[in-house]
């Protein structure tokens, strides 16, 4: 007997839906959400697709995820085409696997039993999906926000099926996750020949100083759900690519993931301050692309809780560590928002895959998340 969850899965797989083209993904998962009662909306923004799925009335959950895969690198190196699902093992092979076609295929199969188990369920069932989470995410999830925004439409609760968990499926739920900004800085100097650096100014060096200050500050000590703050320096561009050539300009992007005891004003304020310390002629222009967001414990992360415990027979540990995911766009709503989804050991990597029984305990936990909030 075919296992739907996995047969959904391996349908969404096969489909090469590199970011921001759908390939056809939504079109499967519309038509099966449709055949049991779902509203749907399109809400397709440039060349990003979207959809906005609702059921019942009242306290709303939503399941959010993206249909979006990132490249699949060399496919020479897969051992089965990337796009051709594949069971070996126990394990479910191909781009999207775990991250995150196997969330979406579990969504969905859950959503089918439940409806079926509930077909006069008490509150209010939606799915929020895009196609452009991997690349720029503009499109995306953040317009579809926006737009519910404004028309105030209610969400209570969202599970994004990002794939959060580490060891085994279930061990980690994320519960928040730390704001993300990117600085970029141009340090102005004046362009000379190394020889006559008395009628120059080396951007590099004058930076030097403050480049280490901003390397070696501690910028908060975290709090009890949140580490500290850190700063990366991604980039460094200087040079002209002569060796008797002083640079005119030099170029550095780093970027900030913060905690909740700082806001992105306070670290603007405080890198300009480190900055017109050492004098320099800089300009300064910054990318915010998520603030941190946090769903202590409540209904939505007790219903979690109580799902993993009950397929998994552990309790899962709380973490908002890692990167940003859409997540960051949907607590804008004002909803609690965690996130749960497969072993995350292969996303993005070669021969990218994910325990079959995995999907099916993923589906089931996701079904009785479903009862205990909307049922």
């Amino acid at each position: 007997m075919i296992c739907p969850v996995l047969d959904l899965a391996q349908q969404l797989i096969r489909r090469p839906s590199l970011s921001p083209d759908d390939a056809g993904c939504q079109a499967i998962m519309i038509a099966r959400l449709q055949a049991i009662g779902f509203h749907i909306e399109t809400m397709n923004f440039g060349d990003t697709l979207n959809f906005w799925a609702t059921r019942g009335e009242g306290k709303t959950l939503a399941f959010a995820g993206h249909t979006d895969v990132v490249p699949t690198g060399d496919a020479a190196l897969w051992i089965t085409p990337p796009f051709e699902p594949a069971l070996r093992d126990g394990m479910l092979f191909g781009r999207g696997a775990a991250d995150m076609k196997g969330s979406l295929a579990a969504m969905v199969v859950a959503a089918e039993r439940f409806v079926a188990a509930n077909p006069h369920h008490q509150g209010r069932l939606a799915f929020l999906i895009t196609s452009d989470e991997e690349a720029s995410a503009v499109n995306g999830t953040i317009k579809v926000v926006n737009a519910l925004m404004e028309r105030r439409e209610r969400l209570d609760f969202c599970l994004v099926g990002e794939p959060s968990s580490t060891t085994r499926v279930g061990d980690i739920v994320k519960n928040g996750r730390r704001g993300s900004m990117t600085a970029n800085l141009q340090i102005h100097g004046v362009q000379g020949h190394v020889a006559y650096p008395h009628l120059a100014d080396n951007p590099v060096h004058r930076a030097m100083p403050a480049l280490n200050e901003l390397v070696a500050t501690e910028w908060d000590h975290g709090n009890e759900f949140f580490p500290p703050t850190s700063m990366q320096i991604a980039n460094i561009q200087a040079g002209t690519g002569s060796n008797n050539v002083i640079p005119g300009e030099l170029y550095v992007q780093f970027n900030f993931r913060f905690s909740t005891e700082l806001t992105d004003a306070l670290i603007k304020e405080r890198v300009a301050a480190l900055l017109d310390k050492h004098r320099l002629h800089y300009t300064l222009n910054w990318v915010v692309s998520g603030q941190p967001f946090l769903t202590p414990r409540g209904e939505l992360v007790d219903a979690v809780i109580n799902s993993v415990r009950h397929y998994c027979e552990i309790t899962p540990d709380l973490q908002t560590t890692g990167g940003t995911s859409d997540g960051r766009f949907i607590a804008l709503m004002g909803a609690q928002v965690v996130e749960l989804g497969p072993v995350n050991a292969s996303i993005h990597k070669i021969n990218e895959c994910v325990h079959a029984a995995d999907l099916q305990l993923l589906s089931r936990m996701y079904q009785r998340i479903m009862e205990q909030l909307v049922g």
